[in-house]
């Protein structure tokens, strides 16, 4: 299977507006802290909305200016290291621009009217400016690293996503594999049957085949499908009980009950034919009366439950055939792999005793319609 590695360009889906609305919330929350700490540092609170406007005055125009270059020219500054002085260079620069602006723009604010660009920076301006390229750099750091841990989770996610894929795919394979194995067990008993039925009953033999065909044509058309309909469930269990009646004769009854708005539901192709099987081989052919199969569906709280019951033989027959172990045959053993595979804890497959006598097959597994 051919895999793809998404480009680095791909790790950062947000929009750049968004991206630069994320980083301005980040610039406020630290160059309301350097207020803060300028204000304790001259010792004089009653200046500190003077601060703030002035602070994020710079700081919003800083970033501005960093974010403008950072996200249009190289919109991923870590994925060279060429690019590393360019935004440092790109720092230093900022730093002289945004604090005049920001001066000029926090002095109209408060009223302390326009810096003047002659003599521009003094000393203490020129503090200010280092003290700036410090705010600077680590909003810079914080932005950058944010990203940085964001662009790890997409690529992650894209692994995941990658193994998923596989995942599924080798999923696939074993569901395709587990319904080869239930198709043959039961074509080998019905020919295994047919055989021994046409040396002692050739008229017999000739209506089983014709039921065979028309079990084949009911199931082969979707047998191939990784789902199917519940009608079309319903169709090949019919099918096949129409089919082993021919053999069985009047020891077989069966009735099959599908309300119509449950017969679009969507299921597992071939997951209905074992339980019916099942009941057929481990609980009415062996007993000497026969009995009566009941297969009907039902909606329980957003769930699909299908049973399949007889008047059989019972969970005894069960337990001699499967060496002590309850339930299991081949084909019950593969129906509980296959739910196992695709539903997880989500579907299960129960084996109770009938009410009178006999078994239930009971069938439950998350409602999915076409």
């Amino acid at each position: 299977m051919q895999t793809s590695t998404a480009p680095l360009a791909t790790a950062c889906p947000r929009p750049r507006l968004r991206r630069f609305a994320d980083d301005a919330g980040l610039g406020v929350i630290v160059c309301s802290w350097a207020a803060v700490l300028i204000t304790l540092i001259q010792g004089r609170p009653e200046y500190l909305y003077n601060q703030m406007v002035y602070s994020n005055s710079i700081g919003l125009i800083a970033l501005a200016i960093i974010d403008a270059a950072r996200l249009w020219l190289f919109p991923h500054p870590l994925a060279g290291r060429g690019r590393a002085p360019a935004y440092a260079l790109l720092l230093v620069l900022t730093a002289p621009v945004a604090h005049y602006l920001g001066c000029q723009f926090g002095g109209w604010v408060v009223g302390d009217g326009p810096t003047p660009l002659a003599g521009y920076p003094n000393p203490r301006q020129f503090n200010m400016i280092l003290f700036t390229l410090c705010g600077l750099a680590c909003i810079s750091l914080l932005i950058l690293n944010r990203e940085r841990v964001e662009r790890i989770e997409l690529e992650r996610g894209e692994a995941r996503a990658r193994a998923d894929a596989i995942e599924r795919q080798a999923l696939q394979a074993q569901l395709r594999l587990m319904q080869a194995q239930i198709e043959p067990h039961m074509l080998f008993n019905t020919l295994a049957n047919l055989q021994g039925l046409i040396a002692i009953d050739p008229e017999r033999a000739s209506v089983m085949l014709d039921q065979l065909i028309a079990f084949l044509r009911a199931t082969l058309s979707v047998s191939r499908a990784e789902t199917t309909t519940l009608a079309q469930e319903f169709a090949a269990a019919e099918a096949y009980l129409g089919l082993m009646g021919v053999r069985m004769g009047e020891r077989l009854r069966y009735r099959c009950v599908l309300p119509e708005a449950l017969r679009a539901a969507r299921l597992p192709t071939m997951l209905l034919q074992p339980l019916v099987e099942n009941a057929i081989i481990h609980g009415l052919e062996p007993h000497v009366d026969g009995g009566e199969i009941l297969v009907e569906a039902a909606r329980d709280s957003g769930r699909l439950l299908v049973t399949v019951s007889d008047t059989g033989l019972g969970l005894r027959g069960l337990d001699l055939r499967a060496g002590g172990a309850r339930g299991g045959g081949v084909g019950l053993a593969t129906t509980r792999e296959r739910l196992r595979a695709l539903y997880g804890a989500a579907a299960r497959l129960d084996l109770a005793p009938g009410q009178a006598k006999g078994a239930v097959a009971r069938l439950s597994l998350p409602l999915e319609s076409a």
